[in-house]
């Protein structure tokens, strides 16, 4: 969808969480003289990073395994845009993407929604795309699925049982379920419900199909795909709430790598031609054949206001701290 329907569609999401603070601050290694709540690009020579070699990663919503041929003929357009080889890292979870990216081993990254706060606060990520479909639209929505002999039909019948998320970095894998299943549905982890940790997307849909856990909060946009490729069974599975809509995978890059360089990044992916590809193949469930600018600043809105409303940057701040030490 486009900006102002996403903008529209979170509206009810932002009700339902309680108020918070909305500050948001980088790490204080980096500055942000513009205000556009990203890392500014280095100034001094000195600190700008040309690598012979550009690493890129996608998010780890699934086995990395499975993204490596899937991501292959971009690299090669990558490769040819900014006359650099560029290797695939199959980074196995969201913290090892961030930290790949702190320390500069890691240049150019899709890092899932829920993940950007952290990592363009923390590990100075620079995100500028994500995809879309042909009329512009983009976006998923978080659902929580069950097996359809679980006795869960709503919500509400999830006290007493166990719930998969994600990771803790996860958007629709923890941080958005979390918030809402306590602002709309007064339900509280630990409490009226056991929260389980599966570590991806993927497990937690074939935990539920498998009735490994009596539901779990997913990404849609994996269960689709996982769907359209056959890896799990449609009718082993049951919706029992949809969200409202957030924005997908944001794409970027390390904010001390050469403006030329973050150009030339920039510039294969929206010259990039989709067609027959296996980027193609692999999104076409959601419909999406291209890369679409965005800031974080105003996409990411909705995630920093979930984030504000869990404490996610208080959290931040202590592990950067911890990490100063």
């Amino acid at each position: 969808m486009t900006r102002r329907l996403l903008a529209a569609t979170t509206l009810a999401l932002m009700a339902a969480l309680p108020a918070a603070a909305q500050e948001f601050t980088l790490d204080a290694r980096y500055t942000d003289a513009d205000r556009d709540l990203v890392a500014d690009i280095p100034t001094d020579p000195a600190q700008l990073a040309d690598p012979d070699t550009l690493i890129f990663a996608y998010t780890p919503v699934e086995d990395p395994a499975v993204y490596v041929d899937v991501w292959a003929e971009f690299l090669d357009h990558l490769s040819e845009t900014t006359g650099k080889p560029v290797e695939f890292f199959p980074v196995q979870s969201n913290a090892a993407q961030s930290e790949a990216l702190r320390a500069g081993r890691l240049h150019v990254a899709g890092v899932n929604t829920g993940g950007n706060p952290i990592a363009v606060a923390c590990a100075r990520f620079r995100p500028f795309a994500m995809m879309a479909r042909e009329d512009d639209s983009f976006g998923y929505e978080m659902e929580i699925i069950t097996h359809p002999d679980s006795g869960i039909a709503a919500p509400e019948d999830l006290s007493g049982r166990q719930l998969a998320f994600t990771s803790e970095t996860s958007n629709s894998g923890f941080k958005a379920p979390q918030a809402l299943l306590e602002s709309e549905f007064g339900l509280l982890a630990n409490e009226d419900y056991t929260p389980a940790f599966s570590g991806a997307h993927d497990n937690s849909i074939l935990g539920v199909a498998n009735k490994d856990y009596d539901a779990a909060a997913v990404a849609n946009s994996v269960l689709k795909r996982m769907i359209a490729r056959d890896a799990v069974d449609e009718d082993a599975l049951v919706t029992i709430y949809k969200s409202a809509t957030f924005p997908t995978t944001g794409y970027g890059v390390a904010h001390n790598l050469t403006p030329e360089l973050q150009e030339q990044i920039q510039e294969a992916f929206f010259t990039f031609d989709w067609e027959g590809t296996p980027l193609q193949a692999e999104f076409e469930a959601q419909r999406e054949t291209k890369f679409v600018p965005i800031t974080f600043k105003d996409d990411w809105s909705v995630i920093r206001q979930i984030d504000a409303a869990l404490g996610v940057e208080a959290r931040a701040h202590a592990v950067r701290l911890a990490e100063a030490v």
